[in-house]
């Protein structure tokens, strides 16, 4: 099954000041473009054709060798989701039963929050920062480098993912990925899908 790049769920500048117009043209018309690209063209006689895309990510992952197809595959996986784990005036307040799951994991949101922001600015080079529902049942924030994510590891099932990649925050923060991480996790996080997430996963 061709991979094909989604349109984003809102206008480009729906996210702005937080996440500027200029880096969604980017982020999504070039960067997430090449992955599509560049995947499909490594999908050609993997003898995965025809597979799902979370079947190739898992099948490509290969125990943690990846290659060309894995990380394209991943990237591609993971930005679908990106999007939608954003939305205009995101933020605010969580829906009940993932608040409560959150408190009783945490401590508090705002812990929960922190640590997000912690894996964030703690993943060295390029890669993501995640709210994961793991196999124990419990929530936890990880972080993987460059493509890699929770589906591929199996450690769980990916409730939220921040891209740390410099290109997803470049233009609008220069270096300054706290202030990004932070800004993603307070004011743009559509907590109603990551709800809808940790409903089905539960």
């Amino acid at each position: 099954m061709a991979f094909e790049l989604p349109d984003l769920p809102y206008a480009h500048d729906a996210l702005a000041p937080v996440m500027s117009k200029e880096t969604l043209e980017y982020h999504h018309d070039k960067h997430h473009n090449a992955y599509v690209t560049n995947g499909n063209k490594l999908l050609e006689g993997s003898g995965l054709e025809g597979k799902s895309l979370e079947e190739i990510v898992k099948a490509s992952y290969d125990g943690g060798k990846g290659g060309g197809l894995f990380n394209n595959a991943a990237q591609h996986w993971n930005h679908v989701e990106f999007w939608k784990w954003m939305k205009p005036n995101g933020g605010g307040s969580i829906p009940g039963e993932l608040e409560k799951k959150i408190v009783s994991d945490f401590g508090s949101v705002d812990k929960m929050k922190d640590e997000f922001v912690q894996a964030g600015v703690g993943q060295f080079g390029s890669g993501w920062c995640w709210l994961i529902l793991g196999k124990d049942g419990k929530l936890a924030v990880t972080k993987t480098p460059n493509g890699v994510n929770p589906l591929a590891t199996g450690e769980g099932t990916a409730l939220l993912g921040c891209d740390v990649w410099e290109h997803s925050y470049y233009i609008d923060y220069r270096n300054a990925r706290p202030d990004y991480v932070k800004a993603f996790v307070n004011d743009l996080v559509n907590w109603e899908r990551v709800a809808e997430i940790f409903g089905q996963a539960s």
